[in-house]
């Protein structure tokens, strides 16, 4: 269990990030354990193969990615809300020497060869480890990565609402049921931690996490800001491509194209995204969402480089009342 004590300096410097290094960091031990991560396993099937194909061995990036203790230097704290992997990697080139030697002691159990080689030249064992993730990122999460990317933008908009609506408490309360908050401390359910941490006017960096699904993972090294990385919202339908039901009775109404983007809108999502769940053409998904938008029944909100959507109240209400009947 552990517990981190908020003052109201932390709350202030709370924020969101993603990180295309972490997931890397994260798909790595999906791949290392697929049997716990079952949520997963069309992902996994995929990237083991096309690993297999390009011949790419990451038997480094394995062995630096255990079961608990992961060096601290792999993914560092996101230093903007939305940073691309060339920046992260470029920032891995940079880690002191003394960090990476002090990092590969801490962890548990014999070095493998690769982790010796790391050990006794850490500034080429970065850049072999950087020229890795990029290899990595290229061949199994980069054609993902819109779809992921849509999923973890989603969550943010979401809890951002959730902040503005309720504060502090109603956003950490909802985050996952292993983390709660009560009395200026937020406790996270670690099997194999406890620990109490002053956050001492650091705050706290939310980091939404694909594969990082079903834990939650923190870090709190005083030689980085704060992070929780969390499951966002929606995590179970990421790999779905099955063509989604229209509600009967709202189809009715509103037509089944217009019913089905409303039922897939439980969750803020954009219109490539829609598209792919639906398999309406891109097209019909934005002409049907500017009819929804004008009748009040979808907002659209900019995150980043995409727009993402979400049902009004009006729509909640729309959705929810209308009982399922055969058209």
């Amino acid at each position: 269990m552990l517990d981190l004590a908020f003052s109201t300096e932390d709350l202030a410097h709370t924020r969101f990030a993603f990180s295309p290094a972490w997931e890397i960091v994260a798909s790595v031990r999906v791949l290392n354990q697929p049997g716990e991560h079952a949520l997963h396993l069309p992902w996994v099937k995929r990237a083991t193969a096309a690993l297999d194909e390009a011949g790419l061995d990451i038997g480094l990036l394995r062995d630096l990615v255990p079961l608990r203790h992961l060096p601290g230097f792999l993914a560092g704290t996101p230093a903007t809300p939305l940073p691309e992997l060339a920046d992260e990697l470029a920032d891995l080139r940079d880690v002191p020497a003394r960090v990476v030697r002090r990092e590969l002691d801490a962890m548990a159990g014999p070095r493998t060869p690769a982790l010796n080689r790391f050990h006794r030249d850490p500034e080429a064992g970065l850049e072999r480890l950087a020229t890795l993730m990029e290899r990595y990122w290229d061949l199994v999460l980069a054609p993902d990565w819109p779809r992921i990317r849509a999923l973890l933008e989603a969550d943010v908009l979401h809890r951002s609402r959730l902040l503005a609506q309720g504060g502090a408490a109603e956003l950490f309360n909802d985050l996952t049921p292993m983390v709660r908050w009560q009395g200026g401390t937020l406790t996270v359910a670690h099997r194999h931690l406890h620990a109490a941490v002053p956050l001492d006017g650091r705050g706290l960096v939310l980091v939404p996490s694909a594969f990082v699904w079903p834990r939650v993972f923190s870090k709190t090294d005083p030689r980085w800001q704060p992070v929780l990385r969390y499951p966002p919202r929606g995590i179970a339908t990421l790999w779905e491509t099955g063509t989604a039901a229209a509600p009967g009775a709202l189809a009715a109404v509103v037509g089944r194209g217009r019913a089905m983007l409303l039922a897939e809108l439980s969750a803020p999502a954009s219109t490539t995204e829609l598209a792919r769940r639906t398999r309406l053409s891109a097209g019909a998904v934005s002409q049907h969402l500017g009819v929804l938008k004008a009748a009040g029944l979808v907002s659209g909100h900019r995150a980043g480089r995409h727009v993402l959507y979400a049902r009004t109240r009006a729509a909640e209400v729309l959705v929810a009342g209308v009982p399922e009947v055969d058209c």
